[in-house]
């Protein structure tokens, strides 16, 4: 029968750890950035929306791709089995 080698990709706690961080400090100091502009308060606040929106809207793109990957992943595991399953019957059939 067919057996698919499940091969998971694990990220390495340190890797984890620098993203996690400069993601941290790139929030920092793009927001200290702002706040420490020779600007008036609300031109500082644009700026700080937009940055807010732009970040968030990265993170729901790569959410988005992500689940997209995976829905392909499944689609293709999916079609895999159901095209083992026509070939297994045939073979069973000319015997």
């Amino acid at each position: 029968m067919y057996n698919e080698h499940i091969s998971l990709q694990k990220d390495s706690p340190a890797w984890i750890f620098f993203v996690k961080l400069s993601f941290a400090v790139s929030i920092f100091v793009t927001s200290a950035g702002i706040f420490f502009l020779p600007l008036d308060w609300w031109y500082k606040g644009f700026l700080g929306m937009g940055l807010y929106f732009c970040v968030s809207s990265a993170i729901s793109l790569s959410k988005t791709l992500r689940d997209e990957h995976e829905a392909g992943k499944l689609i293709k595991k999916v079609s895999t089995a159901e095209a083992e399953r026509v070939l297994l019957s045939e073979i069973k059939r000319e015997k």
